[in-house]
């Protein structure tokens, strides 16, 4: 392989990765905990932007529980966003699982 069609190639992984960067911060992922009772909401770039809390949950006297489930719910989010961060990526780098990109 030629040197100018290896750097033509790796110019247009870059161009998709950072196409499929930009897609993940508009997508969506959920995860609740304690049966649905707790649900976060995460884009595909990690960030948490919804917590929703049932009503029935909250409970003064049990606030450890709250913070339990709250704690589960935002965990789970930003890693299935990271599973669907890395499912993307692959799309574009054939799995070669490339270091340093997508450091979530």
């Amino acid at each position: 392989m030629n040197m100018m069609k290896l750097m033509k190639q790796a110019q247009t992984m870059q161009k998709d990765m950072e196409r499929i960067q930009s897609e993940l911060a508009g997508k969506r992922v959920d995860f609740s905990s304690g049966g649905g009772v707790v649900t976060a909401t995460a884009t595909g770039d990690g960030s948490v932007v919804s917590i929703k809390i049932d009503p029935k949950v909250i409970n003064p006297a049990d606030k450890e529980l709250l913070e339990d489930l709250l704690l589960a719910a935002v965990d789970g989010a930003i890693k299935k966003s990271r599973e669907m961060a890395a499912a993307d990526m692959k799309k574009v780098t054939g799995g070669m699982g490339l270091p340093g990109m997508m450091g979530m």
